[in-house]
């Protein structure tokens, strides 16, 4: 697969009037962050915008600009002319509500930064050395000149600040931090959008960390660190999916540590996944492949159809496998 060029995606959107954007499901920032920033550009250019996401918009992102915008499709097949991909490695991991929403779009676009995006749309941009999407949007907003309003400012911002650890992963580049300095030149109120990303977390939160905690496992000689969360205490606490988002860096963090795994039983039935790496000789983006999942080299996610036990006990043992490899 090749990339379209900034100029051919920016044509696309220049010669047409209706548009679907969408993200992944259980968005995060960079999900979000993408669709409002991308979006608000087309609707300052006059075009008519649908932001759709399978799960709608998570409480901890609803202090962006626009952001009510964001709906759960419920099954009608929207009258636009082009669907729009963001941040979403998969076409499945759109929804099947969202799918159906997008039927009737002519021309599909990808963009996105997973590498295990195998390019699905019709004008695909792929960029895995961009550690978000939305720093892929500020390129691609700021190379072809298309409005970058204060809504577009803010969610770029939210949308690369959340996928780098707030500028902390080893994916963060030089034009990251320029790209920072920009949006702030632009107006940006980096103390107070800060408050509302990370210093605005429900109790609910600190009860499910005390939990995990209590499921916390170590081995490999502390190389390995997972903890786990079964559904019935997402029903005792009242979780929403967002709620565990970021936790997984406790774990990261531990010294030692090269690998963190979050397991997770879901609603229904399924397992999901999340695994970080410290290490690049230990790419859970692979690991991620042999389940169906798929992601990046130090962070991927899946999500498969097991007992929570027995997905961990072979997750664990092929992680187990590659750490001994590099040891």
């Amino acid at each position: 697969m090749s990339n379209a060029t900034f100029s051919e995606i920016a044509q696309a959107l220049r010669e047409h009037n209706s548009f679907i954007i969408m993200s992944h499901v259980r968005p995060d920032g960079d999900a979000i962050g993408s669709q409002l920033a991308l979006g608000h550009a087309l609707e300052e250019m006059g075009k008519t915008v649908h932001y759709i996401n399978e799960d709608g918009l998570p409480e901890n992102l609803a202090f962006l600009p626009h952001s009510d915008r964001i709906v759960q499709p419920q099954g009608e097949e929207l009258d636009v002319e082009v669907a729009i991909a963001l941040d979403c490695a998969t076409k499945p991991r759109l929804g099947d509500n969202a799918l159906k929403a997008a039927s009737k779009a002519k021309l599909w676009i990808n963009m996105d930064h997973h590498k295990s995006n195998p390019g699905y749309g019709d004008l695909n941009f792929i960029d895995s050395s961009s550690p978000a999407t939305g720093q892929i949007l500020y390129n691609f907003i700021t190379a072809e000149g298309l409005p970058l309003s204060d809504v577009t400012r803010d969610s770029i911002y939210v949308a690369v600040s959340t996928d780098t650890g707030s500028f902390q992963y080893s994916g963060t580049t030089v034009e990251t931090y320029e790209m920072a300095a920009d949006l702030v030149r632009r107006g940006l109120d980096v103390g107070g959008i800060n408050a509302k990303t990370y210093d605005s977390h429900p109790y609910r939160r600190v009860e499910l960390t005390r939990r995990l905690l209590n499921t916390l496992e170590m081995a490999d000689d502390g190389r390995l660190a997972d903890w786990r969360l079964v559904y019935k205490t997402q029903e005792e606490l009242g979780l929403k999916p967002e709620d565990s988002e970021g936790l997984i860096d406790m774990i990261r963090a531990i010294q030692g540590v090269e690998i963190a795994v979050f397991f997770e039983e879901l609603q229904d039935g399924q397992i999901r996944v999340s695994m970080r790496s410290k290490n690049k000789a230990v790419d859970v983006c692979e690991v991620a492949k042999m389940f169906g999942g798929g992601g990046h080299t130090l962070a991927a996610g899946i999500r498969t159809e097991g007992t929570l036990e027995g997905v961990r006990e072979q997750v664990l043992a092929e992680l187990r496998k590659r750490l001994d490899a590099c040891a």
